[in-house]
């Protein structure tokens, strides 16, 4: 299935990168490096320069922490939402919400895409998102209410949960008017999982393939990472580099990531091998 999100055509024939970009001073990995609107811009054209198909701008972080009211979520997103719209028009912005009043806003602000990473506790940001012509990311993440870590959570099989909730949520969101093409499925790694719940729906994810939904992989830096490797996130790059290639071999098509720069190669490489995409040069052998 081709992406389309907003009007805006995504390339068919490579797999995507979706930067993440904090207005949040206490997010796990950066750590408040972009919640200034000047180092958050800086970003945003750095991503850019280094590949990213897509720019993800959040203003909560996702995990339990201070509470932040809806109006300092908008004045966390909103400005740099249309400052990233006037300087790179034809870039694909997507907001990091579960908000339907947050994702109202956004949208009018130029926002193509409404990430909604909580599985959809508030059922009116679907339609926000359909009444804007906008995107919408579907997360499996068990249940739980937003910001909240898993305990003791256990499935009968993980992955048939994820696929039930997520294709659920996706076909919900056509139903209410989001085009076909601008929805994407995220089986939510580490939301409501625990680390072996993360594992096993990385090597099931061709299930989560099969069902015809385009593939959203949120890997970077996460817990899970940590976990098989024993690293604090400052570490994890080349745990979720070898995590995103085997999720980019299985058929993923996107992914949320903090390192572009690291990743484009990557997804370069796993794409060629697939047959997606041809050499960059073709000289050994023929000259």
């Amino acid at each position: 299935m081709g992406l389309r999100i907003r009007g805006k055509p995504l390339p068919d024939g490579e797999t995507l990168v979706m930067a993440i970009v904090n207005r949040t001073p206490d997010s796990f990995f950066d750590r408040g490096r972009t919640y200034a609107l000047g180092a958050a811009l800086d970003r945003v054209d750095q991503v850019v320069a280094e590949g990213a198909h897509v720019v993800d701008i959040g203003g909560v972080k996702a995990a339990p922490g201070q509470d932040v009211p809806v109006e300092e979520e908008l004045d966390r997103v909103v400005d740099l939402v249309e400052q990233v719209r006037a300087r790179h028009p034809d870039l694909v912005v997507s907001v990091d919400t579960y908000r339907s009043e947050v994702a109202d806003v956004v949208c009018r602000a130029g926002a193509d895409l409404v990430n909604d990473a909580w599985g959809g506790p508030d059922p009116r940001t679907a339609e926000v998102a359909a009444a804007h012509g906008a995107g919408l990311v579907c997360t499996h993440a068990g249940g739980l209410p937003p910001r909240t870590r898993p305990h003791r959570v256990q499935y009968a099989d993980v992955v048939q949960s994820v696929v039930d909730t997520v294709v659920g949520l996706a076909e919900r969101a056509v139903e209410v008017g989001i085009p076909r093409d601008s929805v994407l499925i995220d089986p939510g790694h580490d939301f409501g999982k625990n680390s072996r719940h993360s594992l096993e729906v990385t090597r099931r994810l061709d299930a989560l393939v099969a069902t015809g939904w385009p593939v959203l992989c949120a890997l970077s830096r996460k817990d899970f990472v940590g976990e098989v490797l024993d690293v604090a996130p400052d570490d994890r790059l080349e745990g979720t580099l070898a995590a995103t290639a085997v999720s980019a071999w299985l058929g993923a098509r996107m992914f949320r990531v903090h390192d572009v720069a690291a990743t484009v190669p990557v997804l370069r490489m796993v794409d060629a091998l697939a047959g997606r995409r041809d050499l960059a040069l073709a000289r050994r052998g023929l000259v």
